[in-house]
């Protein structure tokens, strides 16, 4: 990623930005990403694409997409009222425009009152892992739906290897990079906040394992499924409604 680009998301972002960027530098990348890909997406488009964002957060990922063409009406859903408020007050300039609009609700309600074939790109980064493995099979079909014909699925997240031993190694390496740069930083409270995070992510009930999320998307009736970019545990996957 450029210099230039960084710097547009740390001078908006401010310390959010510059802290994951630091203890997770692949998920900032995987954000960039995803801002990529939709608008390799828009690029031929004329009119304007109806994009859904799932778990915007401190807005670092809606950064990305509204980054990525201004040929969009982006919708962005939290049910995290802190981190989204501060998402609010990050890119104001774009709800004052009328680009961008914020939901606080949960992402499946939010989906469930959203019409059938309403919608052109669902965009994520690292929220589908967070959600029980019921609860994520439950989005995924809502997903389908809300798509229309041609619609695009862009999703930048922690997608577990089939083989366990190497998700292990790969998460081991990861944890000891959090130990070794928070302790640094005298960081102590978010190494915790990390730790206990991903003792949820790694439990049987919400891992996202690779063949298994791929599959899931398949079975709802998505087709070209494509899993690129992966380093380690993270990895970019879209999708197609045909």
């Amino acid at each position: 990623m450029s210099e230039k680009y960084d710097a547009m998301f740390s001078g908006l972002i401010g310390e959010d930005y510059d802290m994951l960027n630091l203890i997770c530098p692949l998920a900032t990348k995987m954000s960039h990403l995803v801002g990529e890909t939709l608008k390799d997406f828009s690029a031929n488009k004329t009119e304007k694409l109806n994009v859904v964002e799932l778990g915007g957060g401190t807005g670092i990922t809606t950064l990305a997409l509204l980054n990525a063409s201004e040929n969009t009406q982006i919708l962005s859903i939290d049910n995290e009222p802190v981190m989204q408020n501060q998402a609010k007050q990050n890119l104001n300039a774009w709800v004052e425009k009328g680009q961008l609009t914020f939901l606080e609700n949960d992402v499946l309600t939010a989906l469930k009152n959203l019409p059938e074939n309403s919608v052109d790109v669902i965009a994520s980064a690292y929220t589908l892992h967070n959600f029980l493995n019921s609860y994520r099979a439950d989005v995924v079909i809502e997903m389908f739906r809300i798509l229309k014909s041609g619609g695009k699925f862009i999703n930048g997240d922690r997608y577990a290897l089939d083989d366990i031993s190497h998700h292990t190694r790969a998460t081991q390496f990861e944890v000891a990079d959090y130990f070794r740069i928070l302790i640094a930083e005298n960081k102590l409270d978010l190494l915790q906040h990390w730790i206990i995070h991903l003792f949820n992510d790694e439990s049987e009930n919400h891992v996202m394992r690779e063949t298994v999320a791929l599959a899931q998307l398949r079975n709802a009736g998505f087709s070209a499924v494509t899993l690129i970019n992966r380093v380690a545990v993270n990895a970019l996957v879209t999708a197609v409604k045909a």
